[in-house]
């Protein structure tokens, strides 16, 4: 494999209260991890996302990124992500 270029993929966002932000990341994290197969790019697991919440005095302000790097959309709906050089499959 050679060495590719990592882009970076963000979502930001409100959620009105803190009780959802457990169940609510976990959704945002896999549909942002999905809109990037549609572009095709792969997650990459070494890398692993960042989610940061801050209260604005109504809600929580959010702002979730991962990286991925491109494999084409064909292909990325294979690859679950990348470990390393290794490519793990989608199951």
């Amino acid at each position: 494999m050679t060495h590719k270029k990592i882009k970076r993929f963000q979502i930001d966002g409100q959620i009105a209260d803190d009780a959802d932000i457990p169940r609510l990341k976990s959704e945002y994290v896999n549909m942002l991890y999905y809109n990037m197969r549609t572009k095709g790019y792969v997650p990459v697991l070494d890398i692993d996302y960042a989610f940061s919440t801050s209260y604005n005095g109504k809600s929580y302000d959010f702002v979730l990124s991962a990286h991925g790097v491109f494999y084409g959309p064909v292909k990325a709906r294979k690859i679950y992500g990348l470990a390393g050089p290794k490519e793990i499959p989608m199951e």
